[in-house]
């Protein structure tokens, strides 16, 4: 898989949290806490299904830390290492 950075992943996750949750993307600040967003567990799982799909990484296996979820700017991070490795 070619580069993707990190700025990407973070539009992406953007994109997808703010579907899960009905807001607009321009809304959703990225050094927010998940839950501060209003993003519940089923949105969660809603969010690990997109990012396995998108980014084509199993969580399980990648390295990301139940920290690095709590935050756009972590999980970006943590998936652009995962995927650029």
């Amino acid at each position: 898989m070619e580069n993707i950075t990190i700025k990407h992943i973070k539009e992406k996750l953007t994109e997808q949290i703010a579907l899960s949750i009905g807001e607009e993307p321009s809304n959703i600040k990225s050094d927010m806490l998940m839950h501060e967003l209003g993003l519940d567990s089923l949105g969660l799982v809603e969010l690990f299904v997109f990012i396995e799909k998108e980014f084509k990484i199993q969580l399980m296996e990648s390295g990301i830390s139940q920290e690095d979820i709590q935050k756009i700017d972590s999980l970006s991070e943590s998936i652009s290492k995962a995927i650029n490795n």
